[in-house]
């Protein structure tokens, strides 16, 4: 394997195949690369390679010309499944492969798959498989993942741009999510507020459900208030715990949506209150406005890239990146209902229904 670096800039890559991340926030914070790619090879081939079922997110993307989809493997079919994902690759010819995730897998595959130029961060063991590779930045961990991403495109002589993590829904997924919720009684006076009581890394992130029922409680005292939960099957029994005994103008789509809905209804929705998670990112790119809630993780790297307010109290302790927190939950305790109920207040009355930037409609 020739391992000299060669320059990159000025060379015409007409078949590009993009690693993206796996997780829903992570892969929501990448698509502006799509978007730079475009811009920079307009007449390239464009693939973003992308695990089921996080790839729906990018259904309707229109900076790509193909979905490379494929599901996470268990057990005996794991190694069959590799080597259908391989050979994909070789028969997909790729001249350029970018790889937005820092596993050594990812960048296996893209070996054995015969991808000629390998670009990717320099992390996990994974050096000899990449044909050109980028030290992870030294300020990681105090810039957003977004610049991350961005950085490595910089090989490429694609300057770190301003384009913003971007969503697109079609027209139709949008009425529809409307027309459920008219089906529960929202009319165009009503405002919505969704909630997100969950996260997928785990608990540390989450504040704690008796406030967000104490902050569902106080805002239905406004007639006019519908509230939206949100979340999959893994926190669909804690959701259902928090919603129970409120009004009818409590709507639990907890595990109930594929994430397209869920994404076609954050979009019609005049607030979402959430945890450091996917559907916080959604949010922000789609225009609802966020209060995001913030404790185990850092806002510098992973919070709303483009508006939203982020309540942080920075214990002593946090980020830690913890799963469970080891003590007493500090970070997250010392955010009170009350901070929380007046941020979505004062949201709602600067306009109910005024997104903070157009939809991207296909």
């Amino acid at each position: 394997m020739n391992m000299r670096m060669r320059s990159l800039q000025g060379m015409d890559f007409r078949n590009i195949i993009v690693r993206m991340p796996n997780w829903i926030g992570d892969l929501v914070m990448a698509t502006p690369i799509l978007a730079d790619l475009r811009k920079a090879f307009p007449d390239a081939q464009i693939t973003a390679m992308c695990r089921a079922p996080v790839c729906d997110l990018l259904r309707e993307e229109p900076h790509i010309d193909e979905l490379f989809y494929f599901s996470k493997a268990s057990g005996f079919s794991r190694r069959s499944d590799k080597k259908n994902i391989i050979e994909k690759l070789r028969v997909g010819k790729y001249d350029l492969g970018i790889l937005l995730t820092h596993s050594l897998s990812s960048a296996w595959w893209f070996w054995q798959g015969k991808v000629k130029v390998r670009l990717g961060y320099d992390c996990n063991g994974r050096r000899l498989l990449l044909t050109n590779r980028m030290p992870l930045p030294d300020n990681i961990d105090r810039q957003h993942l977004v610049i991350t991403y961005k950085m490595l495109l910089q090989p490429l002589g694609i300057p770190i741009s301003d384009t913003p993590p971007h969503i697109y829904l079609a027209k139709r997924e949008v009425e529809e999510a409307r027309q459920l919720l008219k089906q529960h009684g929202v009319t165009q006076t009503s405002r919505v507020v969704g909630m997100n009581p969950g996260a997928t890394y785990g608990s540390a992130k989450c504040w704690l459900p008796e406030r967000f029922r104490e902050v569902a409680e106080r805002l239905l005292r406004d007639p006019t208030v519908f509230l939206v939960f949100f979340g999959d099957q893994a926190t669909a029994s804690l959701v259902k715990e928090i919603c129970h005994g409120l009004p009818p103008r409590v709507i639990n789509l907890a595990g109930l949506t594929s994430l397209r809905e869920l994404a076609a209804l954050i979009s019609v929705c005049d607030v979402l209150l959430t945890n450091d998670s996917g559907p916080m990112h959604i949010a922000d790119a789609l225009g609802t406005k966020i209060v995001a809630l913030f404790g185990s993780t850092s806002e510098i790297v992973t919070g709303p890239y483009r508006t939203g307010k982020v309540i942080h109290k920075h214990a002593e302790c946090s980020p830690c990146y913890q799963r469970t927190c080891p003590i007493d939950f500090r970070c997250m305790k010392r955010i009170s209902a009350d901070e929380v109920y007046k941020e979505i207040v004062q949201m709602l009355e600067e306009g109910a229904g005024q997104k903070l930037y157009n939809i991207r409609h296909v």
